[in-house]
């Protein structure tokens, strides 16, 4: 039996499922918001997309931040698509800061 086995394992058909779901990530956005009206229309740009857990307004510091299993271009092209100018959060290294 020791070559049945050793052909079948050439032969044999594995059913290893490839996920496509997105990693659990968080994609920080700088966009420029000066009223609640502006807050509110970014914020529901984004709520209703798939995958979304969380969404976080800082509007004294122009940040949105969203966390859930998402594309980061496709929450930049939600954005943007409200009219605002908005661009990945810029990101500056430990180093430099200290």
């Amino acid at each position: 039996m020791g070559a049945f086995d050793y052909i079948s394992s050439f032969c044999s058909v594995s059913s290893t499922k490839t996920s496509k779901r997105k990693p659990m990530q968080t994609v920080e956005i700088k966009v420029k918001m000066d009223c609640d009206g502006c807050e509110r229309r970014v914020r529901n740009s984004v709520i209703n997309m798939r995958g979304v857990k969380t969404v976080d307004i800082n509007r004294k510091q122009s940040r949105l931040t969203v966390t859930g299993n998402v594309d980061p271009n496709r929450v930049l092209k939600r954005v943007k698509n409200t009219g605002k100018r908005a661009e990945f959060w810029p990101y500056i290294p430990q180093h430099v800061v200290y």
